[in-house]
Formats: structure tokens, sequence, C-alpha cells
């Protein structure tokens, strides 16, 4: 792997034993995508045991920055696979937002306000980076053969498999698996050679994207404005990265010409006025139009869709890279629990919990489009109106959506058990779990994240205090064996004595139950 001063890495091209045999070699899964959610889902199935086959059709990342807000959910997933350290370490870590009015602040948001969680908000970090570590840990896991060079250029499923043929600079060679992940974009070739298509629209205002170098003591939050000085009538966003980078984002509207806005000697006049200098270079250059569309089905038989393959929404809110994330981490334990015989029906769950997710995104990302880029004069005179309002009213900042913030979705689950008793805090059954401080046995300060990776991310029983174990998933004791100081987790998960949480190996709670109730049924549905 090589890279340069941007941050571009390039992969060599391999010819692979599978091209000179002469029947098709099988894999168990076949992952189609080297991004970030393919990358994820390949690392989770191999660090679970399984063979998974990694095609890309280029032999680079880095081109431009694209996703670089990164959401705690999604580090507590890369913790599990053993890069969330890595990325916080380089990434630029923040909780704090702004909404400004002109040059006025409108709005101040925290998303962390409480202690007590091991990873932050949200890291910036450019997605080159984030692809370079995943890249480099599926390199030290044996199960996971990461091909550059190799494009998809047909598909057969079958009852029991499906047939990829493929092309490479030394020429096709075909391969068959037990299921294909499409985790190859928005212009994915498996949904295009699948037949299938998005369902929804694309909006009309265009957006300009810059990265820009430059040394600057803006703080590490994130900042709107809503018609600044330095942009008239229009709106901008500003986000610091790595490297003395800064993320600039400016509405140009509908009748924008791509061409023309995207040169540099168009944008530079326009980041100068937003800064009050000239020194800065460019990084990355980009325009783009809101989207909110996604597949009817995400699951197609034997063939899978996943992040901007399946679904895609508009930038502001960070939830596109972040619910790819969570398909992957969704889609890896039940595959890893198909593989290993269970009904394949339990895909099924898949798509009706991912197509929750999505349906909740899109309808977060609308809302905000049509308060970022309001479609007529009342509904302009309106979004002022609020934006006004919010400088001294409580129930006018609530209104204020420069993009609500990516968070974990909560399911309506056939996997779910409900309460039978009642709870007043803590995650119910489709919720994530929360995170907490805990001590190890030895006295060291822990989290309840890393007791649940120390369970190896497979179903957990979640319990306070003493009592039965549960066949079939492995006991993280609050008490016994991971402490809880100062009764944090306690109160997060309204828990005394006996009490239990059923979490699957994504994290998810299953199930929850009071003292001396059984979760084992709960288990058996959750297991699909």
């Amino acid at each position: 792997m090589t890279n340069n001063a941007r941050a571009v890495y390039r992969f060599a091209y391999r010819r692979a034993a599978d091209q000179d045999r002469a029947d098709p070699a099988h894999h168990d899964v076949v992952v189609v995508g080297a991004g970030p959610v393919g990358l994820t889902l390949a690392i989770d199935l191999a660090q679970r045991g399984h063979s998974v086959l990694l095609l890309d059709d280029a032999d680079r990342i880095g081109e431009g920055s694209r996703a670089i807000c990164f959401s705690k959910r999604s580090l507590e997933a890369w913790d599990r696979l053993g890069v969330a350290d890595a990325m916080v370490e380089k990434g630029v870590v923040w909780n704090v937002g702004k909404v400004f009015l002109g040059d006025e602040q409108v709005y101040r948001f925290d998303l962390l306000p409480e202690g007590g969680h091991k990873f932050p908000a949200f890291i910036n970090l450019q997605q080159y980076y984030a692809e370079a570590f995943l890249v480099e840990r599926a390199g030290g896991l044996p199960g996971i053969d990461l091909r550059w060079r190799n494009r998809v250029t047909a598909l057969e499923p079958g009852p029991d498999h499906v047939t990829l043929s493929i092309d490479t600079p030394d020429g096709p060679y075909r391969v068959t698996t037990d299921y294909v992940v499409a985790c190859d974009g928005a212009r994915s070739t498996i949904r295009t050679l699948l037949g299938a298509d998005f369902v929804g629209h694309t909006f009309e205002d265009q957006f300009l994207i810059a990265d820009v170098k430059m040394r600057a003591a803006f703080p590490t939050e994130r900042w709107f404005w809503f018609d600044p000085p330095f942009h008239t009538g229009q709106s901008a966003l500003l986000h610091k990265q790595p490297d003395d980078v800064w993320r600039i984002d400016l509405q140009l509207g509908s009748d924008a010409d791509p061409e023309v806005e995207r040169q540099p000697d168009r944008v530079r006049p326009r980041i100068a006025r937003m800064l009050g200098h000239d020194d800065f270079s460019f990084e990355w250059i980009s325009l783009y139009r809101f989207q909110c569309r996604r597949m009817a089905r995400f699951v197609h038989g034997r063939v899978v869709f996943a992040g901007d393959a399946a679904h895609q929404v508009s930038p502001f809110g960070a939830r596109g890279a972040n619910s790819g994330i969570e398909d992957a981490e969704n889609m890896a334990w039940k595959l890893d629990r198909i593989l290993h015989g269970a009904s394949a029906g339990l895909l099924d769950s898949y798509d009706t919990e991912r197509t929750q997710a999505a349906d909740d995104n899109i309808l977060n990302s609308t809302r905000a489009t049509d308060f970022i880029a309001p479609h007529s004069d009342y509904e302009r005179r309106l979004r002022t109106i609020t934006l006004r309002l919010a400088r001294s009213h409580e129930f006018a900042k609530r209104m204020v959506n420069a993009g609500r913030l990516s968070k974990p979705s909560v399911y309506a689950s056939p996997l779910s058990t409900p309460d039978r008793s009642p709870w007043q805090a803590g995650p119910p059954p489709g919720a994530h779990f929360i995170d907490a401080p805990l001590l190890d046995l030895h006295g060291r300060p822990a989290f309840l994240t890393d007791a649940f990776r120390a369970a190896g991310c497979r179903f957990a029983l979640l319990r306070h205090g003493a009592g039965p174990d549960l066949p079939g998933a492995t006991t993280i004791a609050i008490g016994p064996e991971w402490r809880d100081p100062d009764g944090t987790f306690a109160t997060r998960y309204d828990t005394n004595p006996g009490d239990a949480y059923l979490l699957r190996p994504d994290g998810y709670v299953a199930a929850r139950a009071r003292a001396g109730h059984s979760l084992a049924d709960a288990l058996t549905r959750a297991g699909g």
C-alpha cells in the first residue's frame, strides 16, 4: 500500500488462484465494494470465522474526503473490529454544534452532555483514512481475500448459490458463493445487474463541497449558517478535519452550472469572503444534489444490499456512511448464524430492520432539506421567523433544522420480545445498548463497551448482580465481575439485583426481564 501527501492509497492488482481453475471456486460470502461498509462487513464476518471474498473494481482509495463525520455508534461497532482507537487518535473529536442566522448565534447543542461513555458523539475523519485503517485490519485477517481491479460483470442467482462473472486485467473468471452482499455504492453494478432500482426523489438545490487546507483558530465544532454575510441568501457549513483541512459546504441553488462552479478560480473568491483571507489551498472540490431514495427491498434471495447501494440520504446529519456501518453490523451476525445452520429467513429481519432505519433517515434528511433549502417564499419566511425566535425561545430552538445528527435507530423488530413489566429508564427492546463506566476485575476503569467486546460480541446476558446464566448467551455480570462504581449503570438501565437484559451480537436489546423471569424464550426468538 502506498500513499502520497494527499492520502491517496494505491493497491496492486494480484492474480488470484481462482483465475487458474477450470471450475468456479466457491466462497462463503462475496462482498462487492471495498468502501467503509464492505470492509466493515468483511472484517466482522472474518472475525466470526468465515471466508470472505472482497472485490473492488478500483485500485485506490482517496478520491476526495467524502464522508467525514463518524458517529459514536459507528465507533462502538469499529471498536469490536479493532480499529476504533486508531480512528479516534487520528480524527478530530467533537460534541458541540452551533447554528447562526447571519453572523449571530441562535442555537447551540451538545450531542453528548453526560460523561461515562468510551467514545465521543462524533469524530471528523476523512473517509480515505477510515478506509485505510479498515484495509490494514482486513489485511491482517486470514479469512479475507481482498482483490483490487476485480469488476463484477454478470450475476446468476440460483436456489442454493450465486454465480458471479468477474473481469480483471488478466481477463475474466467465475466464482460461486452462498451469499453476495452489494456494498458498491450509489451507482451499484449489482443493483443494475439485478434490475432493481431506487424509490424516492432528488432535490434540485446544489451544494458545493470544498476541502480547504489552512491554519485557523476556529474551534472543533460544527458551525452552520443561514444567510451568512459572506454568502447572502444561502447556507454554509464548516467542519474541521485532521491535517489542518477544513470542510466547507456552500449552498448554490438549483440553477448553478456544475462545470463552472467547481473550477478553483470560481470557488476561491467564495471561500476567501467566508474566511476573510486568501491564505489556503484546495484539497478537493465537488458538487452534489440532495437525494433521499432507497430500494424497495434490501434482500433479493441470496443477494443483499447495504450502504449507498441500498439507500441514499443528504449529507446533512451524517446519516449516509453511519447508517451503512449499521447495515453491515446488523447483517454480519445474521449471516454468521445462517452459515452455521440457522434459517435463511433470519435475513428477512435485516430487511425489516434496516428499511425501517432507512425510512427514518430519509424522513429526517427530507425535513432538513426542506428547512435548509425552502421550496417557496412561504417556507422561507417561516424559516426566517423560526430562526429569529430561536434567539430567545426554547420551543423555536427545537424547530431549527440544520441536519438532525445520526443516532441509532430503534427497531420494531420480529426478533424483539416486548417488556412484560414496567421500566422507568434504560434502552427498550429494539434499541441499542447505552454505554456506562465500569471497573474490571482488577479495579481498572473500563466501559460497558469493553465488557461487551470481551464477551465476544455474540448474544450476551447483561445481568445486574448474581443469578442464573442463560445457555447460548455469554454472561456479563455487573457486580460480581464488572463493577458499577458510581451507580451509573443501574441508573441508566433502571436495574436492581437480578434484573437482566439480553443483548444481540450487534449490541441491540432483544429483551429485558426483572428478577425471577427467564429470557430463554427471548433468546430463541432473537436467534431466528
